[in-house]
């Protein structure tokens, strides 16, 4: 038996349903990474200027930098922990907290990066799913007309039509898919480069205050 038939044997024994359920999951999966990441970044959610604003007024002042690590610690955002970790490790080394707030954001990045893979997989490749739906229920469709005594044009478009559904499903679990891959990268790169931002104002500060304590 040729492969070609092998592979009839297995579209019309399978059919196309499994693929529909297939994408269903696939829906609820992107559904609930999309709500998570919601969560996460609603969490994490503040006013990047006027934290800055504040920060900077701070650090030109003359509060200890104690205080103002632990105001930092008690922001949502994640520039506010990053500007706490190397206001705090600066007690040790200029090193110390330039290496502290990089690792820190390192590992945000793990946390904000969480699931955004899955969203861009599903967005790449579930209308391929649905087109092999498609394919099989086409395959069913044509092995059923030929086996039919009296096939009609309303069979045939029928059949078609049905087996259309699992390209349309592919193509709407997509859409949702690739537009918040996109949306949650934008705001991963956002958050990554305001908290470099905010990293190289605390190192600034601090390599200021370290040469103003040499001269004297």
């Amino acid at each position: 038996m040729s492969l070609t038939q092998e592979f009839l044997k297995f579209a019309l024994a399978t059919g196309a349903q499994w693929v529909m359920y297939l994408l269903i999951l696939c829906s609820i999966v992107n559904v609930a990474i999309i709500i998570d990441r919601i969560i996460f970044f609603q969490k994490m959610r503040g006013d990047f200027a006027e934290f800055i604003k504040n920060l900077s007024a701070r650090l030109n002042s003359d509060e200890p930098v104690e205080q103002t690590s632990a105001w930092c610690s008690g922001q949502n955002m994640l520039e506010a922990n990053v500007a706490a970790v190397g206001l705090e490790r600066s007690r040790d080394n200029l090193r110390a907290a330039e290496e502290s707030m990089n690792a820190t954001m390192i590992a945000a990045k793990t946390k904000l990066e969480k699931g955004t893979v899955v969203l861009g997989t599903l967005g790449s490749n579930t209308p391929f799913v649905g087109l092999f739906g498609t394919i099989i229920g086409i395959i069913e469709a044509f092995h059923a007309l030929s086996t039919s005594a009296n096939p009609g044009p309303e069979v045939i478009m029928a059949s078609i039509s049905e087996a259309l559904v699992a390209t349309a499903l592919g193509i709407l679990v997509a859409i949702p898919a690739v537009v918040a891959y996109n949306f949650f990268n934008r705001a991963i790169k956002k958050k990554m480069a305001n908290s470099d931002a905010t990293s190289r104002i605390i190192m600034t500060h601090l390599g200021s205050n370290q040469r103003h304590k040499g001269k004297e």
